[in-house]
C-alpha cells in the first residue's frame, strides 16, 4: 500500500481541529464561512481566486476543494486555469522584483 503525506480523505476530516480548541475553532469556521459568502464579490469570484490561492500556497487540500467548488459554482475549466495563470504571473514577478533588493546589494558590496 503506498502512503501519502497528504491523504485526500483528510479533508472530509477539517471541522475536528475543533476538537482540541472549540472556542477559536469556531471563531476560524464563523470568520471563513463570512467570507465567502456573497458581496461585491460574486460566489464564483471567491472561489477562483481561492483556487488560485490554493495553488500558490501549495495546499493540495485546497486545490481539491477549490476545484470541484470552482466547478460546483458554474466555472469553466479554462477560467480556472487562466485564474492559476494569474497566480503563477504574480508569484514569479514577486520573485523577480526581489531581484532589484540583490542589485542593490550587490552594487553596493562592490562599490
Amino acid at each position: 500500500m503506498e502512503h501519502h503525506y497528504y491523504n485526500p480523505e483528510d479533508l472530509k476530516k477539517f471541522g475536528s481541529i475543533a476538537e482540541w480548541e472549540g472556542n477559536l475553532a469556531k471563531k476560524f469556521f464563523d470568520w471563513y464561512g463570512d467570507v465567502f459568502k456573497e458581496g461585491d464579490l460574486t460566489a464564483r469570484e471567491k472561489s477562483l481566486i481561492a483556487l488560485a490561492v490554493a495553488h500558490t500556497v501549495q495546499c493540495p487540500y485546497c486545490i481539491d476543494a477549490y476545484t470541484q467548488d470552482s466547478l460546483e459554482k458554474g466555472a469553466t475549466e479554462k477560467a480556472m486555469m487562466e485564474a492559476i495563470h494569474v497566480a503563477a504571473a504574480i508569484r514569479g514577478g514577486a520573485s523577480l522584483v526581489h531581484g532589484v533588493m540583490m542589485m542593490n546589494k550587490a552594487k553596493k558590496l562592490s562599490m
